[in-house]
């Protein structure tokens, strides 16, 4: 009964352990991932602080009041909930592909995070949207299409845990994250494609209708910038706990086939 533990403890700490590789000849290893993850929070902290006290000492926008502020978090969050789908599409693509035990890792770890990020979105711009438009909520295209992206992002999360195999478990997420990703260009494209209420994108000049300029872009920038090692940060984190918990279940495995 102590064996296997003392095993686990060792297998999981030991900085030369499971050398798996995100993808091909040259990557990094999940453990040196994992002991890079510790200085990147720390990176993201600070980046987070420096971000946050130029969102609040950031003039107020002369059309949208102190609202503006509320965008420094939405837009920044949106961005990131397709991104990490954009992960997630090629981490499961991979994993179908190579059969990567890795890419299935990083998969499972980035679905609750861009849900994290996609409820967010919705949260933030429901708040921003009730003193601009009137409205909590409006069945507008950009709108819909972000809904259906947490739908996406909460069914991986549930088809994987619906499914006792985490072999088959693996391969029907995703099957299904990689079907999910036309959402991405309908979300991209949406206030092109359509006559929404949504804004136009926030980067860029004015003259190609973009909605923050001048010294309300700082914010925007840097805080853009901090969600993305915070999304990074958080993926690798829910990746160490997933493949802890692998290793501990196999190790339960065999403990109880010598039993």
């Amino acid at each position: 009964m102590v064996k296997p533990a003392i095993n686990f403890r060792r297998h999981l700490l030991s900085p030369g352990t499971v050398g798996l590789r995100v993808a091909g000849r040259g990557m990094m290893t999940m453990n040196r991932l994992f002991a890079l993850n510790r200085w990147l929070g720390w990176l993201t902290l600070s980046l987070l602080a420096a971000a946050l006290w130029l969102v609040f000492t950031a003039p107020v926008d002369y059309q949208q009041g102190n609202s503006v502020r509320i965008l420094y978090m939405h837009v920044p969050s949106a961005k990131m909930a397709l991104f990490v789908y954009i992960a997630l599409t090629l981490f499961s693509a991979w994993h179908l592909w190579k059969k990567s035990e890795t890419a299935d890792i990083l998969a499972e770890a980035s679905a609750p995070v861009g849900a994290a990020f996609a409820l967010v979105t919705l949260v933030s711009g429901s708040i921003w949207g009730k003193p601009m438009w009137g409205t909590w909520w409006a069945w507008d295209a950009r709108l819909t299409s972000m809904l259906v992206l947490l739908i996406l992002y909460m069914g991986v999360i549930a088809l994987r845990n619906g499914i006792d195999d985490p072999i088959k478990g693996g391969r029907a997420t995703a099957i299904l994250a990689i079907f999910g990703a036309i959402d991405l260009p309908i979300i991209h494209f949406s206030v092109s494609w359509w006559r929404t209420l949504h804004q136009p994108p926030s980067f860029g000049q004015a003259s190609t209708g973009s909605t923050i300029t001048g010294p309300l872009l700082p914010p925007l920038v840097w805080m853009s910038v901090a969600f993305i090692f915070l999304g990074t940060y958080l993926v690798i984190l829910k990746a160490r706990e997933i493949r802890g918990r692998k290793i501990l279940e196999n190790l339960e495995t065999e403990r109880t086939s010598h039993a």
